[in-house]
């Protein structure tokens, strides 16, 4: 008994570090914002030291305030992004287990038809078509990452269909809509609460990878991707800080990304923290 109240204890002070280390990236990046746009050509490819953690760029730039920008705008993405998937996710699965063969049938085409298209290049053509910037990365990202979570919610519906209450709420005379809302829903939050976590990392990683290709965020904005695209040029010049370090700071936001939605599950589900 003891050793599984240290696995739950220690999954929500895993989850409690994840948090807590965002929100502190997120709320420093807003506030450096001002400070990762300054130019001081006096300064510029200085290596990384103590008053420059992360060194400086070829304007000047310091890299550590903007980094700290960057990842800021990547969270602000990936929440919007990932809230946006997995409402619909939630919606479209419900409907597709709840409204009929027909409804099914279209919802069920529609994932496989979204699934069956390379990730990458339907979110480059939706971002393109979009004209880039902030809403087509928000918008392609939202409209690329739902398909597993709405295929994952279909199948936990269509089980909770033959579920002995939900047959008699049935004979009852309550609708679809109504035993959706009040009996289905409260099963599938944790399902709904992890999937929004777990797709965080996605959303993050898909947004730096199309502003690195050249079809996500302006290069005015100090985005993570923007700041490893423009880097490589200067890594053969011997200036490794300039994608080391934001490449570094992204990897460890994904993976805590990643961490917090594991913990979470480990939560909200007792029998995976007793295995």
């Amino acid at each position: 008994m003891k050793t599984k109240m240290n696995q739950r204890k220690k999954a929500k002070i895993l989850l409690a570090v994840a948090v807590f280390f965002l929100a502190a990236v997120a709320v420093a990046g807003i506030i450096c914002h001002d400070a990762a746009m300054v130019t001081d050509f006096s300064r510029k490819n200085l290596p990384p030291s103590l008053a420059y953690p992360f060194g400086t760029d070829w304007l000047g730039r310091n890299m550590f305030y903007r980094t700290l920008t960057g990842l800021s705008m990547s969270i602000l993405i990936g929440v919007c992004a990932a809230g946006v998937s997995v409402v619909m996710a939630l919606i479209l699965g419900l409907a597709a287990a709840t409204l009929g063969k027909k409804a099914d049938s279209v919802i069920t085409f529609l994932i496989d038809l979204v699934m069956g298209i390379p990730h990458i290049l339907l979110l480059l053509l939706i971002s393109f078509a979009l004209g880039k910037g902030l809403r087509g990365v928000i918008v392609g990202v939202a409209l690329t990452h739902w398909t597993s979570l709405a295929r994952l919610i279909r199948g936990e519906v269509l089980q909770l269909k033959q579920s002995e209450y939900i047959q008699i709420a049935r004979k009852l005379g309550h609708s679809n809509l109504e035993i959706a809302r009040k009996h289905m829903l409260v099963h599938l939050l944790p399902q709904f609460l992890v999937g929004l976590v777990l797709m965080f990392p996605h959303a993050i990683l898909h947004e730096s990878s199309i502003t690195f290709l050249g079809f996500g965020l302006s290069t005015e904005q100090p985005a993570i991707g923007v700041i490893l695209s423009e880097s490589m040029k200067y890594l053969i010049m011997g200036k490794w800080w300039l994608a080391l370090f934001p490449g570094i700071m992204l990897v460890l936001t994904v993976v805590l990304f990643d961490l917090g939605g594991t913990s979470l599950r480990k939560i909200l589900d007792p029998n995976s923290v007793h295995k």
